[in-house]
């Protein structure tokens, strides 16, 4: 009896890449919550810190971009096409808590910020690309991660907004 076929090559990449929707209930989760809430205290605490070193978007082109076409590409670009892959060819052994497929996704994301940003600002995103991981495996889904990055975007920025108000 021959074996069964193999799905189509774009199912079997769009579930490698995380673009499946999450099981349902995703966002009652608990590590859902807490990554939600963990953003409040360092958003009071980068406008305490570095007050007016932060800079909010200018203009509505710039705060859509920020928040919405930003988070999109790059957690399909990140978490979704190099996490899934590196997950796929058996990243997923774990160092501590977290993936090989996430450090290494991790240290891409930093870099890819050293071009646009400080080194201290590039370095600051790897705790939240971290998270972005975390929950791209826990879901099998860049959706959660793709939500959590604009809703933290969108509160550094409302949060550099307030700091210079």
């Amino acid at each position: 009896m021959p074996n069964p076929s193999p799905p189509p090559p774009s199912t079997s990449l769009a579930h490698d890449c995380g673009l499946a929707p999450p099981a349902a209930g995703w966002a009652r989760d608990g590590h859902w919550r807490l990554a939600l809430l963990a953003a409040v205290p360092v958003w009071l605490a980068l406008a305490l810190a570095t007050g007016r070193a932060m800079h909010a978007p200018s203009g509505m082109a710039a705060w859509l971009s920020f928040v919405v076409v930003q988070p999109l590409l790059e957690e399909l670009v990140f978490r979704g096409l190099l996490q899934g892959q590196l997950l796929r060819l058996g990243a997923a052994r774990r160092l501590g808590p977290v993936s090989v497929a996430n450090l290494v996704t991790t240290f891409a994301f930093v870099a890819a910020h050293l071009v646009a940003q400080p080194p201290g600002w590039a370095l600051a995103v790897a705790a939240p690309s971290m998270v972005f991981g975390h929950l791209r495996e826990r879901f099998g889904s860049v959706l959660p991660a793709t939500l959590l990055h604009a809703f933290y975007n969108a509160g550094f920025a409302l949060t550099a907004w307030w700091v210079h108000r």
